[in-house]
């Protein structure tokens, strides 16, 4: 949907041929099959058309700041088209809500626990209602491993430099890899030393953003 300055909306809606099958248990989310899509176009014969239609927008969605948009600049690398949304501002609904609504320990513990906090924000009520909402985590998601390692790492958040967090920013905001051999080291760092690093990351199975940043940060350090 497309919402122009004077208010007036224009909305669209088109489906795109993946080019692969389409899983059942993907078709039984959305109700989309191979047959619904066997004539449609694919995303590469339309990408041109729909950068056009984006062009000097900016873009808001729910969560997508980190999937719709990473997403779409993929795919629009992937077809072929060079489009640079680092200029738009982007609004993730998602955040706004996260944000405004309430999201102290006295909520969570009323959420998970369905209980009043009684005695807030002293430090030992505040500790076990914790300690009591994190259990009650545990037991409401399946899918939530009780351990330490895999909290940790769910519970984290970083300052991604390319969409995919290949790469992120210290609290120098300097970028530093965060994977692999390299991890926690600077980048441009990287590459004066480990000329063959660049090659194999951009021959490599990684993402065409996450190739495009690589090179903007070789090419930048190059020119210093």
């Amino acid at each position: 949907m497309k919402v122009n300055i004077d208010g007036s909306e224009v909305s669209k809606t088109m489906r795109v041929n993946p080019e692969r099958p389409i899983p059942e248990e993907a078709t039984r989310v959305h109700g989309i099959s191979d047959a619904d899509v066997a004539d449609c176009p694919t995303f590469k014969q339309i990408a041109r058309s729909l950068a056009n239609e984006i062009e000097g927008c900016d873009l808001a969605g729910f969560n997508s700041n980190r999937f719709d948009i990473p997403l779409l600049v993929e795919e629009f690398l992937r077809a072929g088209v060079d489009i640079d949304l680092t200029k738009r501002k982007m609004i993730d609904v998602q955040t706004i809500f996260h944000k405004k609504e309430q999201r102290t320990l006295s909520a969570a513990y009323k959420f998970y626990c369905g209980l009043d906090l009684d005695n807030a924000h002293s430090a030992e009520a505040d500790t076990r209602a914790t300690y009591e909402v994190l259990k009650a985590q545990l037991d409401r998601y399946p899918d939530l491993e009780n351990d330490m390692g895999v909290l940790a790492e769910y519970s984290s958040h970083n300052r991604n430099v390319d969409f995919a967090g290949r790469f992120i920013y210290d609290d120098n905001h300097v970028e530093i890899f965060n994977f692999g051999k390299y991890k926690g080291r600077p980048v441009a760092e990287v590459l004066r030393t480990d000329t063959g690093y660049y090659g194999w990351i951009m021959q490599g199975d990684f993402a065409l953003d996450t190739k495009n940043v690589l090179t903007r940060i070789k090419l930048r350090d190059f020119n210093k």
